[in-house]
């Protein structure tokens, strides 16, 4: 059964489903104690069974983001997947892991509150090959920090596994409209761009004098408008110190409440999405989320790699084990 779970420590409160492994709440304080739920998402979980959710707050896959005409050879056999954007396949195919219920191993309110969810993939799911489990462990380690560790293990074949959380973020508050004047800073010189498809063209191109460029704090609206149709764009991570196995990938801030976001990941890439295409969902408490009404940190494999020779291998073998870390540190400024 579809429910919805909660961590909390004190300072913050998550609330998380086993339908998706999905975020479906985060209440965090600003500098002034006042707590707000900086994730867009819905009340109950109905809604995001429906299908009515632009993958809010769920991990995605069995590969993340596009996969170019939903096709890739792999050991010399070709896989065709589900097309179900544009002329590609994306985050998984049309039943990915956000739309289907995950089983509960764990569940713990001790001194680390935290949740274990697992999924078995099955051989041929969405046109993928081999069975995979799965695991997603959300916790809350310290008093301002989340972290989700993701494992995939291949039992039979070799597959592709890129797994990503796409939680959208507004750090003044699902409720509070636009995010066009928070500021980002990412840990990232590079980015892959993107064909009219918005499949990542193969080239691996500099950010610097671009309006790519977030190597330095930057307004996210300040030159949104020279990008077409707005940021959904992978970076390239390799920029960012590294600390217990993980680099620093993106540094987002609500200039109005104070609140920061630091996201530390071991993926080598990062999908920065400003919620484009989410028009008019009515979500939490009567909010209705327009364009732009949230921002996606969606740390990856790079889009397509599976098809693009120079880009990181996301490939996984039997004996093989897929980790994929994410820690979301939260601050005030």
């Amino acid at each position: 059964m579809a429910e919805i779970f909660e961590l909390s420590n004190g300072t913050i409160t998550a609330k998380i489903s086993n339908w998706g492994a999905t975020i479906t709440s985060l209440l965090a304080p600003d500098s002034k104690g006042n707590v707000a739920d900086v994730v867009l998402g819905f009340d109950t979980i109905d809604p995001y069974m429906r299908g009515e959710a632009p993958y809010f707050g769920c991990i995605v896959g069995r590969v993340a983001n596009r996969i170019k005409d939903g096709k890739f050879t792999l050991d010399g056999v070709q896989y065709s997947l589900p097309i179900n954007n544009g002329p590609n396949s994306l985050h998984g195919g049309i039943k990915g892991y956000d739309k289907v219920l995950w089983g509960v191993t764990e569940h713990s309110k001790g001194e680390i509150p935290s949740i274990t969810f697992k999924y078995h993939s099955k051989d041929g799911e969405e046109g993928y090959p081999g069975d995979v489990t799965i695991t997603a462990t959300y916790s809350l380690p310290s008093p301002n920090t989340l972290k989700l560790e993701m494992e995939a293990v291949p039992e039979n074949k070799p597959t592709p596994i890129s797994l990503a959380q796409h939680t959208y973020w507004n750090l003044a508050g699902h409720n509070s409209g636009c995010i066009l004047d928070h500021t980002a800073q990412i840990w990232a010189e590079h980015m892959t761009p993107l064909d009219p498809t918005s499949v990542p063209t193969g080239e691996i191109i500099p950010v610097k004098d671009t309006s790519f460029d977030f190597t330095t704090e930057y307004k996210i609206g300040a030159r949104i408008d020279k990008v077409p149709g707005g940021y959904d764009h992978n970076y390239v991570l390799d920029l960012g110190e590294e600390i217990n196995g993980l680099k620093r990938a993106v540094k987002l801030k609500d200039p109005s409440s104070g609140r920061v976001l630091n996201l530390w990941t071991n993926a080598p890439g990062m999908q920065f999405y400003t919620a484009n295409y989410v028009d008019g969902v009515a979500g939490k408490s009567g909010a209705i989320y327009q364009k732009q009404s949230g921002v996606c940190l969606e740390t990856q494999g790079f889009p397509n790699a599976i098809n693009e020779s120079k880009f990181p291998s996301i490939v996984v073998r039997p004996g093989e084990k897929y980790n994929h870390t994410m820690v979301f540190e939260f601050s005030n400024e």
